[in-house]
């Protein structure tokens, strides 16, 4: 079957331009620009680490330059996103509500059984959910009746509500301070909304058109991935179809083992800003390490799921991005009540910047330290410190 050859560079830019980060405000400014990132990405991924501002709030901050974390949360209350756990945790647009019922059927089918103590609590909690509506985990007592093992050992009311959220029986909202409001569905998803159930065929060409419209090119597995969580899914199978029927084109890159496939009307000659770009670890871009090294030749790990004395750039290093070329990485931390980002290491890669890319990095860097609502930036470690001297003399001015 023939295929489209595309250069690295080629291949970077349509990944880039499919991310949302071919050049700042990609989808525009202002509250409509937030839901506009999620409806393109079909989802951005959540995560609890505040080390810095939520991964899902620096992904918004990353491609709109006016962000206010508030903006959200109105669309969640707007019942124009919701959150749910597919492949990973995250904001999905309600207009995909449909999709997600697969994944929840998975959950009942391949979970643990309840136990008849858990089974008693999952009644005593959805009563107590349509009587007095919606609860946190702490409106319950302790019931552990045993201490805890560990971060994951969860108390029992704890799991009960975390697998009635993941089969679908309740839905999440968030408080101010992040912790999770349990809810049922009917308050929460818009009558309008299509509640059918895809078929198997249905769901697989969403997945796979969803993920493409994201990543812009991806092979087999990265797609697969949305997925995994439905065991037995259809989405190899469909990927010839859609191929065969040139619903989908397939790619060879330039010195890649592939296929790859990316969506028929996928522009190819792709111009980039240039701009920089501090990046969450949980972006889009990022998910996929090996993806990172193949197209952008960086390697790249997070590091605060690495012990400590084995880590190379920090805990929670943060990958910077100008135009297509990953230029540093930044492992910084908010320090919230001093109005303070500390940045304990910028490690330049192997690359020379050039008088304007510093500039721009200084102006990102600037934007980042108000994104965290701190008013100054520290520095305590760099490998360049002919850059670092020129960033901290940018930022002074």
């Amino acid at each position: 079957m023939e295929s489209i050859v595309l250069t690295k560079q080629q291949a970077r830019k349509i990944i880039l331009e499919a991310a949302g980060l071919a050049r700042k405000a990609q989808f525009g400014t202002g509250a409509e620009a937030v839901y506009q990132v999620i409806d393109h990405l079909g989802f951005v991924q959540l995560d609890t680490n505040y080390v810095v501002e939520r991964a899902h709030h620096h992904v918004m901050a990353a491609r709109i330059p006016d962000y206010q974390l508030e903006w959200l949360t109105d669309l969640c209350e707007d019942g124009r996103v919701f959150e749910y756990m597919t492949s990973d945790a995250g904001f999905l647009p309600m207009h995909d509500f449909r999709f997600s019922l697969p994944v929840k059927e998975a959950f009942k089918v391949h979970s643990r059984p309840f136990t008849q103590a858990e089974q008693k609590l999952m009644r005593e909690i959805l009563d107590q959910v349509e009587r007095d509506g919606p609860v946190k985990v702490g409106d319950f007592e302790n019931d552990r009746q045993e201490a805890s093992s560990g971060w994951w050992d969860w108390r029992p009311a704890k799991v009960v509500l975390e697998r009635l959220y993941f089969t679908g029986s309740l839905m999440i909202s968030r408080t101010k301070a992040f912790q999770k409001i349990y809810d049922l569905p009917i308050n929460l998803v818009p009558q309008d909304t299509d509640v059918s159930v895809p078929t198997d065929e249905e769901y697989a060409r969403f997945v796979i058109r969803r993920t493409l419209g994201a990543l812009g090119i991806a092979s087999a597995k990265e797609i697969a991935w949305r997925a995994r969580r439905v065991k037995g899914n259809l989405v190899k199978k469909q990927l010839e179809i859609m191929t065969s029927s040139k619903e989908l084109k397939r790619v060879t890159v330039d010195d890649l083992k592939g296929p790859f496939y990316m969506l028929p009307g996928q522009k190819t000659n792709i111009q980039l800003s240039n701009d920089v770009f501090i990046l969450s670890p949980f972006d889009v871009l990022n998910v996929f390490r090996h993806r990172l090294k193949d197209f952008f030749n960086f390697d790249y790990q997070i590091e605060c799921f690495v012990p400590a004395p084995k880590r190379l750039y920090g805990y929670f290093s943060l990958p910077i991005l100008a135009g297509e070329t990953f230029i540093a990485r930044m492992d910084a931390k908010a320090d919230r009540k001093q109005k303070e980002l500390i940045v304990h290491n910028l490690h330049f890669e192997a690359v020379d910047l050039d008088k304007s890319t510093i500039e721009k990095l200084i102006q990102a860097l600037k934007a980042f330290v108000r994104f965290n609502k701190c008013r100054t930036i520290t520095f305590t470690k760099s490998n360049k410190k002919t850059y670092l001297q020129a960033i901290r003399k940018g930022l002074s001015e």
